[in-house]
C-alpha cells in the first residue's frame, strides 16, 4: 500500500469508528440529542479528517529520520497526545458554537472526549498496524 493511501485509509477507518463512539459519549456528557451529538461528531470528523492527514504526514517525515525505527510505547504515546492536542486547539470553539456552551463546558466536554480518545488512538493504531503492517517510516 502507497504511504498516501495508507494515510487515508487509516484516517477514513479512524474517523467512521471514532465518529460513532464520540457521538455516543457527547449524549451522555451533555444535554444534546442523539442527532445534535451525531451532526457535532461528523463536524468534528471531518476536522480530524484533514488533521490526521496533516499531522501524520508531518509525524511519519519525522519518524523517518530517526536512527531507532518501530513504534515503541514512547513514540505512540507521544503521537497520540501530540495529535489530540492539536485537534482539542481546533474543537473547542466549534464545540462551544455547537452546543452553545461557553469555552469551559466544552472544554469539560473535551477533557471526556480527550481520555476517551487516547486510548482509542493508542488502540486503533496498534490495530491498525497489525492489519496493515508498520508504515515504511518505521521499518
Amino acid at each position: 500500500m502507497t504511504p498516501t493511501r495508507r494515510k487515508i485509509v487509516y484516517a477514513v477507518s479512524f474517523e467512521t469508528l471514532g465518529t460513532l463512539v464520540a457521538s455516543v459519549a457527547l449524549m451522555l456528557m451533555s444535554d444534546a440529542s442523539a442527532g445534535s451529538s451525531l451532526v457535532l461528531s461528523i463536524l468534528t470528523a471531518t476536522i480530524a479528517l484533514s488533521w490526521s492527514f496533516v499531522f501524520n504526514t508531518v509525524f511519519e517525515a519525522w519518524e523517518a529520520r530517526q536512527p531507532v525505527k518501530g513504534r515503541s510505547l514512547k513514540r505512540r504515546t507521544a503521537h497520540a497526545l501530540m495529535f489530540e492536542g492539536g485537534l482539542v486547539l481546533i474543537c473547542i470553539p466549534v464545540m462551544a458554537w455547537w452546543l452553545q456552551v461557553g469555552y469551559l463546558e466544552a472544554l469539560v466536554y473535551e477533557a471526556g472526549l480527550i481520555a476517551l480518545f487516547i486510548a482509542y488512538t493508542y488502540a486503533f493504531t496498534w490495530g491498525f498496524d497489525r492489519v496493515f503492517g508498520l508504515p515504511a517510516s518505521a521499518r
